[in-house]
């Protein structure tokens, strides 16, 4: 799995964390080993220029997925998954840490980052939430993937609640 991590946020983040969790969701969900994901994290101003450029919608979001090959999860255990480019994730550090903070389990921001990850790789796999079943399956995923992850990783206490909308 070819999976790059670009910081240009000026912020400190756990990028291992971010690089580890990424291609655990992938491999979790069977995309071909081969295929390609770039993360980037942006500073507040740039994800604003963002959201208003591609979603027409103001102020800095936490996450942005544009994906490229349109890869999905192979349908059956047996099927060979396609192999491509997933697209690209962009992380905003000034939101994630305010929503870490806001969040029910209040948690960190490379905590939170790491949740926002699973969840803009499961938006370049076809996952959504604009719908009330949409939104269980993604958000049910979701946990699974980041409870996996953090149980392999020895990690303890509460998993990041989704904080994401």
């Amino acid at each position: 799995m070819s999976i790059d991590v670009n910081n240009e946020s000026g912020t400190e983040v756990d990028e291992q964390a971010i690089l580890d969790i990424a291609r655990y969701a992938l491999a979790r969900m069977r995309i071909h080993p081969l295929s390609e994901l770039s993360v980037i994290v942006v500073d507040a101003d740039a994800m604003e220029q963002l959201h208003i450029q591609w979603m027409d919608l103001p102020g800095p979001t936490d996450v942005m997925s544009f994906p490229m090959d349109e890869l999905r999860p192979p349908s059956k255990d047996d099927d060979e998954p396609p192999q491509g480019l997933l697209g690209d994730i962009v992380l905003c550090p000034e939101v994630a840490k305010k929503q870490g903070e806001e969040a029910h389990t209040q948690h960190s921001m490379d905590e939170e980052l790491q949740l926002l990850t699973v969840h803009g790789v499961l938006h370049l796999l076809g996952y959504d939430h604009e719908e009330p079943d949409e939104k269980a399956e993604m958000f049910g995923l979701q946990a699974a993937i980041v409870d996996g992850w953090r149980a392999e990783k020895g990690l303890t206490g509460p998993s990041p609640a989704p904080t994401v909308s």
